[in-house]
């Protein structure tokens, strides 16, 4: 069992990597936050096409990875 939960942990774990690192950035950094990036930060950009499935699919994976620690921590 441990070692099922292992495997999929990496899988797991390396899909979440893939799905961040596709995410395109949200400002332009410190010149971004200076002159109006905040309002991204607050949700007035809403995410459309394959920003939302980006998101929504790094969600779902947060939280089966965090899922399968806790089951590994209950059968170590």
């Amino acid at each position: 069992m441990n070692t099922a939960l292992t495997i999929l942990l990496v899988i797991v774990s390396i899909l979440l990597i893939i799905v961040v690192v596709l995410q395109p950035g949200k400002s332009n950094g410190l010149s971004g936050a200076i002159s109006g990036g905040a309002e991204e930060l607050f949700g007035k950009q809403k995410a459309r096409g394959l920003e939302r499935i980006l998101h929504r699919t790094t969600i779902v994976l947060a939280v089966i990875f965090f899922a399968i620690l806790i089951a590994l921590g209950f059968f170590l």
